[in-house]
């Protein structure tokens, strides 16, 4: 069952391009946009599960010194414009 989530982040300030340009070459992430307001990044991940989403959270953008601080939102179903 592939799981897509949206991953609000919060960076040290001063490291947003840096973090949004290393951050969108992981394989899980679809799109990074950088944010003006409480938060400085969104990612959107697809993932083949959630043990996968975990590992993705904990080993690679958790990881990254510049990461202060994340919330993780699980998509519940997407709908599409046509």
């Amino acid at each position: 069952m592939v799981a897509l989530a949206y991953i609000l982040v919060t960076l040290k300030s001063g490291a947003e391009r840096e973090v949004c340009e290393k951050v969108s070459n992981f394989e899980e992430v679809v799109q990074v946009d950088e944010l003006y307001g409480e938060y400085d990044a969104i990612v959107k991940v697809r993932v083949e599960d959630l043990s996968q989403l975990d590992k993705f959270l904990t080993d690679k953008l958790r990881a990254l010194p510049d990461i202060f601080l994340t919330t993780t939102m699980i998509v519940a179903r997407e709908y599409r414009q046509k």
